[in-house]
Parts: C-alpha cells; structure tokens; sequence
C-alpha cells in the first residue's frame, strides 16, 4: 500500500496533486519538458506533497490551496535530487537511470534549476507571504545543508552532532516545510502550527536515519540505487560513525580508509563491521526516537483521520524497507 492510501479522504487530493504538477511542467524547450516530466513520473511515494494536504487537513483546511501548495514542495525535492545526483555522480535512483546518466550533467543541474524557479511561480499566484517566508528559508536551509555534507565528504573525524546536522538541513527541513506550510495555509492557531513543524521535523530526520540503514541491509532492488552508495561517496553516515566509535582499532582504520578514499573495495567486511558493533540497532534506535518525538508533537491537534494517518506515517518511516 502507498501512504496516500492510508486515507480514502486523501486519495482524491492526491491525485488532484499529481494532474497538477503533470500540468505544470510544461516549456517551450522540450529538453526541459523531457527531463522534468521523466523525473517527476519516475515514481517515489510523494510523501513531502502528501504531508502537505495531511498537515493542511489536520488543521480543518476547507480551501483548495493546499494542491498547488504541494506540488510547490515536490518540484523542489525534485529540484534537489536533481542537483544531488550529479553531485554524487549517481546513476541509478528509484530503480531507473537517473537524469544525469541519461542526458549528462548540465541539461539536469539546469532542468533543477527550471524546477525550483517553477515552483517559486506557483507560490507567488499562493499569494502567502508567511508561506513564501517558510519555503524560501528552507530552500537556502537545504543548500547550505548539501553544502555542509560535501564538506564532511570523506572526512572520517565527521560527528555524530555535525552528521544530525547535515541530514537536519538536507533532508529534515523539507519534511518542515511542508507541514509548516500546510498549517499557515489553514489558518492553524499557533500551537497546531509549531506540533506540525516539529512533525515534520522528526519525522524527516527518522526517514533519513532510516536510509542510512536501509544502504547496509537492502538490496539494489528493494532501495532503487545501489547498495553502498554512501560508502561509495565516502559520506560518513551514523552507521559508520558508530561502527568507528564502537569497533576495535583494525577495524575503525579499514573504516576510515574506506571513507577517506571512496569506494566500494572494502564494502563487505564494512558492512561485517556495522553489523557486529551494533551499529544498525543504534541507527534504528535512534531513527524511533525521532518517530516518537514526531507522534508527540501532533497531541497538540484534534483526534481526526488526519492527524491518525499523520501517525501511521511515522510509524512505516521507521518500519520500511525501501
């Protein structure tokens, strides 16, 4: 089941999300139009726009602002995966070739760039400067976050603090957003506005805690990219740091060489290492404290469908396999 199945109420908001942005990425360059819709279409459980229309919901929305609201949020995680694969050099994402292994790197850097300026002319016909205030902001959050990341790339001394704060920026400030935004859109009181925040917040951090797990246990298949890829790129994610910070010295230097160099030569006994120091239970545990935290902040909402599904959701971040 996909997670906008989770509420019958939502699937038609959904859906009316997805005809949205299928609509709005039209251009007079086909190129741009090929790239964009390939991108968007490739799949994925659009789960930033459905926090959207749960957030909007939860705090009794009656308009119809929150469709084009949501598709605003997914052009720009559409925008940054764009821009993250050419960093990366990725080549595989959702189980398909990614844009830049199709049409090279700067037809998708600049496909990013069309996506992210589309997105900013939706929310100027929104119409909300406490939104646009919200968006803005954690799109410079986000770059400086990938920024941050880049930085800590094959850099072994990287902690476990400046590692929450990378994937609070790259990928925890998206989340934000859009329950943030889905909240100012309903008019929400501001308690109801800072426990969907905060939802979002946690909830974000549990996805990506969970993603650095999922890179050491599932396969090519079930993620759609490649298993090890971090390790490839040499980014120290909390299972290596805490494999290093629990490991005996031999095994801590393999990991550090691994980092420091990139690669994937050393990827199985790493991946022996991560399991045997209890890195993956830390990850784990870690990554349901988050949940936890998320599922608190919405008692601050009325008991509705939404603010269940908005539950449900956090519980599957922690509990999924792709």
């Amino acid at each position: 089941m996909q997670p906008h199945q989770l509420n019958p109420q939502i699937e038609p908001q959904f859906e009316a999300v997805n005809d949205y942005i299928i609509n709005h990425l039209g251009s007079n360059v086909p190129l741009v139009e090929k790239i964009g819709h390939y991108i968007v279409e490739s799949g994925g459980k659009r789960l930033r726009p459905l926090l959207v229309l749960l957030a909007a919901n939860a705090a009794d929305y009656q308009g119809e602002k929150h469709i084009p609201l949501a598709a605003i949020i997914e052009f720009i995680h559409t925008a940054t995966l764009l821009h993250d694969d050419v960093v990366d050099n990725s080549d595989l994402r959702r189980g398909k070739d990614t844009a830049n292994a199709r049409w090279g790197n700067a037809p998708s850097v600049l496909v990013g760039d069309f996506l992210y300026s589309r997105a900013f002319q939706v929310m100027v016909e929104i119409g909300s400067m406490p939104i646009m205030e919200v968006i803005s902001n954690a799109t410079n959050v986000i770059a400086e976050g990938e920024v941050l990341q880049l930085l800590n790339c094959k850099n072994p001394d990287t902690s476990e603090a400046a590692y929450m704060q990378v994937i609070l920026g790259k990928t925890a400030m998206l989340f934000e957003a859009a329950t943030e935004a889905g909240a100012i859109l309903a008019d929400a009181d501001k308690d109801q506005r800072e426990a969907l925040r905060l939802y979002g917040r946690h909830l974000g951090i549990a996805f990506q805690l969970i993603d650095d797990v999922m890179d050491y246990l599932s396969t090519a298949e079930e993620m759609g990219k490649n298993v090890g890829d971090d390790l490839a790129e040499g980014k120290p994610t909390l299972p290596l740091i805490h494999a290093m910070r629990e490991a005996k010295e031999e095994d801590r230097q393999l990991i550090r060489q691994a980092i420091r160099k990139g690669g994937l030569e050393d990827l199985q006994p790493i991946m022996d290492i991560v399991r045997a120091t209890g890195a993956i239970e830390y990850t784990q545990q870690q990554a349901q404290q988050q949940a936890d935290q998320a599922i608190e902040a919405l008692q601050a909402l009325p008991a509705t469908s939404f603010r269940d599904t908005l539950e449900q959701l956090a519980h599957i971040a922690v509990k999924r396999k792709h």
